[in-house]
């Protein structure tokens, strides 16, 4: 359904971030993308969204297709109408001077059909919290309540594949599962996910398949299920590796141990 192919990446025409990434997105799956800070997961979204520009960024080898069409250099307007690819940034972008509803009317602008007010009732009905705020003003809603804004607004495009960055970032537990419970029923409602995720044990329990990226490149791959007993994986991005290490002498040589086969 999505595919990237060999994609390289710089910022300021020297930073090199992406260094040749490689990977599809299946119709109906939840796919997974973890890695630590810096290792280009953001980047490698902004690009497939068509937003790389907008922080000073070139795709300077390599392709992104859906389907089998090119989208490379294609605006982010265009991607969402011609592709349904609708891209949702971590920092919750909302318009917080504006109410719930008001937000999601203007989610839409870029559709040219009537059923605008149809679609907003049954996004609300994914979010019973945001429905009976409907006419509060975002600015005043919590952050469990931006996100889940956030991904409402996503919705109001009618998109087939949902890109999400860090949606549980500053979210209490029990406001991530509820948020993560929602993209579980939004992937069985038919829209096929890319979940970059630092709470790497929530998102595998929900994804399908996933990616482990380091310094802009893929390191592993495999179905969720596998990625969450891969040992390397629950040391490094689980919390649950070797409990023998007690040491900050021991923690040095923690990383020369890992190897991604």
């Amino acid at each position: 359904m999505l595919s990237v192919e060999n994609l390289r990446v710089v910022y300021h025409d020297v930073i090199s971030v992406l260094n040749g990434i490689s990977l599809s997105v299946r119709q109906g799956e939840v796919l997974i993308i973890i890695g630590a800070n810096g290792a280009g997961k953001t980047t490698l979204l902004r690009s497939v969204a068509g937003m790389i520009d907008f922080y000073d960024g070139d795709i300077i080898e390599g392709d992104i297709k859906v389907g089998d069409s090119s989208i490379k250099g294609l605006g982010p307007t265009d991607i969402m109408r011609r592709c349904g690819l609708t891209y949702v940034m971590e920092d919750r972008p909302v318009f917080w001077y504006l109410t719930i509803e008001e937000n999601l009317g203007a989610a839409a602008f870029s559709r040219w059909d009537r059923e605008v007010r149809k679609d907003m009732e049954k996004v609300l009905t994914y979010f019973p919290p945001l429905k009976s705020l409907r006419h509060k003003k975002a600015g005043y809603a919590s952050g469990g309540e931006q996100q889940m804004l956030a991904i409402a607004m996503a919705l109001m495009t009618k998109p087939r594949i949902l890109l999400l960055d860090e949606p549980s970032l500053g979210l209490a537990p029990l406001v991530t599962e509820e948020v993560f419970g929602i993209i579980k029923r939004l992937n069985q409602s038919g829209i096929s996910v890319v979940l970059v995720e630092q709470n790497a044990h929530a998102a595998l329990e929900i994804g399908t398949r996933g990616y482990v990226m380091e310094l802009g490149r893929i390191v592993l791959e495999g179905k969720a299920e596998e990625l969450a007993s891969n040992k390397d994986v629950r040391e490094f991005y689980l919390g649950s590796g070797e409990k023998s290490r007690r040491s900050y002498r021991d923690a040095r040589r923690y990383k020369r141990r890992k190897r991604w086969l």
